[in-house]
């Protein structure tokens, strides 16, 4: 079963933002149509783009309903398929460095020269720490052919 294609809607040309949503979800339906997914979830995803197709909203309405399935999507293949976009693990441990690696390094940092202002030298050494580890992840990812050939930029 094949994945189903995203209807094009009036007055979407007309809206920067929202036509830039809409073409990487239908980007992002051709590049999953392309991998082999299990029944269960070509019929999940195949139900968000009917719900897609048959909306009235327009405008940010519809770019924020366009996310939110999109978002729902990728959630859904990550989980079963661990498939993910481009520089999927890169943003989650960038972000995870920062703020779980970093902040008790800065803070222990801080504490151990008695000067808490230097709690912020901890974020940018959890960033790289982080950054190094997404990457890597990334690219074992790219390996193992479980990486789309888009990212997603919200």
């Amino acid at each position: 079963m094949n994945i189903k294609k995203l209807n094009n809607k009036q007055n979407i040309s007309t809206d920067n933002k929202l036509s830039r949503i809409y073409s990487q979800f239908s980007e992002l339906l051709n590049e999953l149509n392309k991998k082999d997914l299990n029944q269960s979830v070509v019929t999940f995803i195949n139900e968000n783009v009917d719900y897609l197709n048959l909306s009235t909203l327009n405008g940010s309405q519809l770019a924020k309903l366009v996310k939110q399935k999109q978002t729902a999507i990728l959630k859904q293949v990550e989980k079963e398929h661990k498939i993910v976009s481009k520089n999927y693990y890169r943003t989650i441990w960038m972000l995870f460095g920062m703020s779980g690696i970093g902040l008790p390094i800065g803070v222990a940092y801080g504490l151990s020269i008695g000067n808490i202002g230097l709690l912020g030298l901890g974020i940018p050494i959890g960033m790289a720490i982080g950054l190094a580890i997404g990457v890597s992840l990334d690219k074992k990812a790219f390996i193992e052919g479980r990486q789309l050939n888009i990212e997603i930029k919200n």
